[in-house]
């Protein structure tokens, strides 16, 4: 890829919001399955700059078995008489937002994203990343292998106005150094859907806030929930899943056929996303357009203004 960083974006969404979730009228099947193909990846040390990866572990299955049970308390997706199925999703989105600006200040995790772009399904980037939300601040070290050692970092500025983005590319290309970009420039965008400023769980949570918005206004849509659990297997979090399915393509208004939210039960804020869209027969598979993971969240560590500069001693080794 020739993107210098993956970005987590969470606008093509369309499902609901914070937490991992998206809706829920129905319930999915027991016998429903999600995994992921083994990666060789494991959780780096989280204080080291570079996070490197402490040894081989097992394939990280990103979902197991789904299963229909009661909502976990906290959680309340409770439709009301006559209301649009999205309409507790979007109750509960905008109260994990509050939630998550009181309890949350910053988190690292590792990321997994995979995006098509141009009709193309890219391969998946898997990162480090460190995240502070207020002043907004991401560092991201790559860990796949075709990109391994690229690094990330970014601050807005004092005033709040969109900062630099600082990158340097891993391999022989580490000898061009460390270069300062427009966020939102054509060299920071390459083999990106979304700038680096929309990364991250909160980011996700507006978003899905602002597509259920827009998607209260139309019938045509279904919703359904249930229990699972994501991350490596030594280290599963109970989540649960609200998928909603438009079933009905709405060209220029739906933005998804399928899309799945979950919601990290414990923090009630989404830590994956997943948007198909329509098969292109009937009958065929819908393929995906894009899809968000965090695993390994570690939130409130204390992260300062130097772990997203670019003067960071631990950033940028030679």
């Amino acid at each position: 890829m020739n993107c210098l960083y993956p970005v987590a974006r969470h606008t093509r969404l369309a499902m609901l919001l914070a937490a991992p979730v998206i809706l829920a009228c129905s319930t999915l099947s027991v016998q429903s399955v999600i995994a992921q193909q083994s990666t060789g990846l494991t959780e780096p040390i989280y204080r080291v700059a570079h996070e490197e990866p402490a040894g081989e572990t097992p394939a990280t299955q990103i979902a197991s078995r789904t299963v229909s049970a009661p909502l976990p308390a906290g959680i309340n997706l409770t439709q009301r008489p006559g209301e649009h199925p999205l309409n507790p999703s979007l109750r509960f989105a905008q109260q994990s937002l509050i939630d998550l600006d009181k309890n949350i200040k910053d988190y690292s995790a590792i990321l997994y994203k995979q995006e098509r772009i141009g009709g193309e399904l890219l391969d998946q980037e898997v990162a480090f990343i460190k995240v502070r939300h207020q002043p907004f601040g991401v560092y991201m070290f790559f860990l796949s292998k075709q990109n391994k050692g690229r690094e990330v970092v970014y601050s807005d500025m004092p005033d709040g106005s969109i900062g630099k983005l600082n990158a340097r590319d891993c391999g022989f290309k580490k000898r061009l150094g460390v270069f300062s970009l427009d966020p939102n420039g054509r060299l920071a965008m390459g083999g990106q859907k979304y700038p680096i400023t929309k990364l991250g769980v909160r980011e996700l949570t507006k978003e899905l806030i602002t597509v259920a918005s827009n998607d209260v206004k139309y019938g045509e849509c279904d919703v359904r929930t249930a229990q699972t659990a994501i991350g490596p297997r030594n280290n599963k979090r109970p989540v649960t899943l609200i998928e909603v399915t438009h079933p009905v393509p709405r060209p220029n208004t739906f933005r998804f056929h399928k899309a799945q939210v979950y919601i990290d039960n414990e923090l009630r804020v989404p830590i994956r996303y997943v948007a198909k869209l329509w098969p292109t027969e009937e009958g065929g598979e819908a393929p995906l357009e894009e899809a968000y993971t965090y695993v390994n969240l570690k939130i409130n560590n204390g992260f300062t203004d130097i772990d997203f500069s670019k003067d960071n001693p631990e950033y940028f080794k030679p």
